[in-house]
């Protein structure tokens, strides 16, 4: 298990009760309301000592404060985890640990925290569990499951069975390796893939750029394409005119590198569109990949905006955002 060195602290041998007391409450959120700029860090250091000794019945509680974190406060809360496995090991409320894992409505990083505890304190069960996670939306319990399917495919006493776990894996993988595994197999096989057609990727594009983001500051900035909604052929940045360009990528899974078109630029921004053709109105899931600041509209709505930078590679399916199709032509418009 990961363990957060960097916290240097007088353990306390208080076991407080967490169930009522408001006090355990604010000290939990002292955890989360750390931001990533150090504000809050004194009330955290404070608080974490009382945390990390509160009974393994508190665990649920942590967990589920992880989903209001950040990515630090989640490493303060999970330390403290830690530490209360290590010292009650034999007293963890192994049944509430599975219900709050089996539960999607948690954030990703909190149910593989519960995993981690189930695979470290009681490792049978938490094997049991990882063929149900085939079709989780947390990308490191997904993998689990997966990789079963890999292994079994590897070991199978024919290869027939091995082609139909493999196209199962092909299916149900997010992780790139684990596909490319897959796709390798089943093609050594005799078979063709299309990741891009089976995936239901979107190679064809246009792009208009770059505008100017310096301090970062164009992501809230309407350029052009943005206010007409993509729909007007040219428009101006610093330097003159700009207009739509044609862009098809060749990447097996669909990777738009709009660097290919106006090279490693700096503290830039620019669009992106193309359409997609519904045979119907339906709900569907819009699935995007990328690291950088972005937003997206669809037929002109605004459906989602993320001002954040560099966190993690990009990967298959790193967002899932809700959204609605209309029969016939759906304009995607994405700021990047």
């Amino acid at each position: 298990m990961i363990k957060l060195f960097s916290i240097i602290c007088c353990l306390l041998g208080l076991k407080l009760s967490v169930h009522s007391s408001p006090t355990s409450t604010n000290l939990i959120q002292s955890l989360v309301a750390i931001k990533s700029q150090g504000e809050g860090n004194q009330e955290a250091m404070k608080a974490w000592p009382l945390v990390s000794n509160f009974p393994p019945s508190a665990i649920p509680q942590l967990l589920d404060a992880m989903n209001r974190a950040n990515n630090l406060g989640d490493n303060w809360i999970r330390a403290a985890i830690e530490k209360i496995c290590e010292q009650n090991a034999t007293q963890l409320p192994i049944e509430k640990i599975i219900v709050f894992l089996q539960d999607y409505s948690n954030e990703g990083d909190a149910r593989e925290m519960a995993f981690q505890i189930l695979q470290s304190e009681q490792p049978s069960k938490a094997n049991q569990l990882i063929p149900s996670f085939i079709n989780d939306p947390a990308p490191v319990l997904r993998q689990k499951a997966v990789e079963l399917i890999l292994n079994k495919a590897k070991n199978s006493s024919t290869k027939q069975k091995a082609i139909k776990l493999y196209h199962r894996a092909l299916m149900q993988a997010r992780e790139v390796e684990q596909i490319k595994e897959a796709s390798r197999e089943l093609e050594e096989a005799g078979e063709k893939i299309n990741l891009i057609q089976l995936m239901g990727l979107l190679p064809e594009w246009q792009l208009m750029g770059p505008f100017d983001n310096s301090e970062r500051k164009g992501f809230s900035v309407e350029y052009g394409p943005e206010s007409e909604k993509g729909l007007t052929e040219q428009h101006k940045n610093k330097d003159g005119i700009v207009k739509w360009e044609k862009f098809s990528t060749q990447d097996e899974l669909g990777l738009v590198d709009i660097n290919k078109i106006y090279g490693e630029l700096k503290e830039v921004c620019a669009y992106a569109k193309t359409t997609f053709n519904s045979e119907s109105a339906h709900s569907a899931h819009f699935r995007i990949g990328s690291k950088n600041a972005w937003k997206m509209w669809v037929n002109g709505t605004l459906l989602f905006s993320r001002d954040e930078y560099h966190r993690g590679k990009t990967r298959i399916d790193q967002f899932i955002i809700e959204g609605k199709l209309q029969e016939g032509e759906n304009e995607i418009l994405l700021k990047v």
